[in-house]
């Protein structure tokens, strides 16, 4: 089958890639290649992939021909979108709302007017949840995002739902619970934290510490999009994607010192607007219906991000 992956240069979307194209798929994918973080890095999970093995077009989505990249692709698994969410507050809220919302309408009209789209898997993210009604989370539980990069997730998985009821495109919108392992993006906790422990650099700690995450390893979460992509769901399905760690940053701290032998070092800061205190996702759903549930407990997926982090920040 033929994939089309938006965002093919980011973490997810290139471990994806070469996922799909070890599988025997043909991929094709689509990447601004924007400064968020360094494009270096994005040209360099590029060329991990293999360019002779995939067909890749540096556009962005809102100005992109996508019904001509779109033609004869049987699945798009749409990673693209601008992250983060302490930069979504104020004037680059605008960046936010063109690359999580309106690309993800643009991206939707293209594939009903095509009419031969056979699914449409959209990432959407834990953070539309905001400090969630409880834990674990059901899909089913009311999104109450409190951040503007929340704020838009959710605008587009509403709009991707949309699309799946109103005109029957099968869509797939899987909610995220912090994707970590190799190759994640140098401004995210994890590679901050294992890069500083390898290097004894000091990490900087936002609030104390006993924020809770659900922390998931990236190769589970490209076996969700794979899942997904090529199993059987009604349109506008929705799913939790989520680890079950359900630790503390300061425990993960803890976990980072013992797997590198020695402490980091840590220089606490205050808490940050729009950050979530807790997260946690029940996966009962996507276990009942996908058959997927989450392999890699945190440690085993914490070493294997320092090991890379050895090879990557020599």
């Amino acid at each position: 089958m033929k994939a089309f992956i938006t965002g093919i240069a980011g973490f997810v979307g290139s471990t994806l890639a070469k996922r799909l194209v070890a599988d025997g798929h043909e991929v094709a994918g689509i990447d601004a290649l924007t400064d968020y973080y360094d494009p270096a890095i994005k040209r360099a999970n590029l060329d991990a992939i293999g360019r002779t093995r995939f067909t890749f077009f540096e556009q962005d989505i809102n100005t992109a021909d996508l019904e001509a990249l779109l033609d004869g692709v049987d699945v798009i698994f749409h990673q693209a979108g601008q992250p983060g969410v302490r930069s979504s507050w104020g004037d680059e809220f605008s960046i936010y709302t063109s690359a999580n919302v309106l690309a993800t309408q643009k991206l939707l009209e293209a594939a009903k007017n095509l009419g031969t789209i056979k699914k449409f898997v959209y990432a959407s993210s834990s953070s539309v949840y905001g400090n969630a009604e409880r834990y674990p989370t059901l899909e089913t539980d009311r999104p109450q995002p409190i951040s503007p990069y929340g704020v838009t997730k959710l605008a587009a998985e509403h709009l991707v739902t949309l699309y799946g009821v109103n005109f029957g495109i099968p869509t797939v919108s899987l909610r995220y619970f912090t994707v970590y392992g190799p190759g994640q993006r140098t401004d995210m906790a994890f590679t901050r934290f294992v890069k500083a422990a390898w290097l004894g650099e000091t990490i900087s700690l936002y609030g104390t510490g006993e924020q809770i995450r659900d922390f998931t390893f990236v190769d589970d979460v490209v076996e969700a999009n794979v899942r997904a992509g090529f199993g059987q769901s009604v349109p506008g399905a929705v799913y939790n994607v989520a680890g079950g760690s359900n630790v503390s940053m300061l425990e993960v701290i803890d976990l980072i010192d013992r797997i590198s032998g020695k402490p980091l070092k840590v220089d606490r800061l205050p808490g940050v607007a729009g950050d979530v205190f807790r997260t946690g996702g029940s996966t009962e759903k996507i276990l009942s219906e996908l058959g997927w549930s989450a392999q890699t407990p945190l440690e085993d997926g914490l070493r294997r991000h320092y090991e890379w982090a050895q090879e990557a920040f020599r």
